[in-house]
């Protein structure tokens, strides 16, 4: 089939935004195996900056990865149920309860560790505790969780499929694990992928809450950016890509597959 100037108009436009976009990314991964950045790639290619970052900061690639994995445990045990009650309930109070879960995120993020501080700041030892960042992730991913859950729901005949599992003698627990979660697989995994990439990626609330003894990923980031070499901090960048691209193309694929099984069912 012959293609028009309209197609390769908008495939050229399409590659050139790409290109525009990815050119940064690129460059700051090339940076960080790079000898010297100064030099540039004739001065070779190293490792070397990699594994000093590593050697040095890796214990904030692992805390912002159980941040994320207990902000998404979190997220599905507290987002679920509460779509879930919003979809049934459907009106004015639940609409203002929907209203006031999303207010965390209208608010800048800084303001909102601020108000954690003074809230719970002084109770034990919280404040020094990554707990702390976990609670401020929790307040900020959550309601990305029910709103994706809550739009499945409300496309649904929810009351048409309980009442169905209902004549046929389920009762509750049956009717919510084995009818309603696997109708809502695709928005809860659509759910799980923003709280990961949020979470992982979140530095506003964090670079407030968090001490010296609980930095995370983007908090160690940004202080190899104005601390140390170009280099290191671009081989930072490069770790940062290589732990966050295989976990949200891995969770891509679950919610694709999840979405393709549930339309042959």
């Amino acid at each position: 089939m012959r293609r028009g100037l309209g197609f390769w108009t908008g495939l050229g436009f399409t590659l050139l935004i790409s290109a525009f976009l990815i050119l940064p990314v690129l460059a700051s991964v090339v940076a960080g195996v790079t000898a010297n950045q100064f030099v540039g790639l004739s001065s070779g290619l190293t490792t070397r900056w990699v594994l000093e970052v590593w050697a040095n900061y890796g214990g904030t690639v692992l805390l912002s990865l159980q941040i994320a994995l207990a902000t998404l445990a979190a997220s599905l045990l507290l987002g679920i149920p509460a779509a879930y009650v919003l979809a049934r309930h459907a009106g004015v109070t639940a609409r203002l309860v929907e209203e006031a879960l999303v207010m965390p995120v209208a608010v800048p993020g800084l303001a909102t560790a601020l108000g954690l501080i003074l809230a719970y700041g002084a109770a034990g030892d919280l404040r020094s505790s990554w707990l702390f960042i976990l609670v401020g992730h929790i307040v900020f991913c959550l309601p990305f969780m029910v709103r994706a859950v809550l739009a499945v729901l409300l496309a649904l005949d929810l009351k048409a499929l309980e009442d169905a599992a209902r004549a046929c003698g389920a009762s509750w627990t049956q009717r919510f694990l084995g009818v309603v979660l696997p109708n809502i697989r695709g928005g809860v995994l659509a759910g799980s992928l923003m709280v990961v990439t949020l979470s992982l990626g979140e530095f506003n609330m964090t670079l407030l809450l968090h001490t010296p003894f609980t930095r995370t990923l983007p908090v160690g980031l940004a202080d190899a950016y104005t601390a140390l070499r170009i280099e290191m901090a671009s081989a930072y960048t490069l770790i940062f890509f290589v732990l966050i691209v295989p976990l949200l193309s891995l969770m891509q694929w679950a919610a694709s597959r999840a979405e393709r099984l549930g339309t042959l069912r």
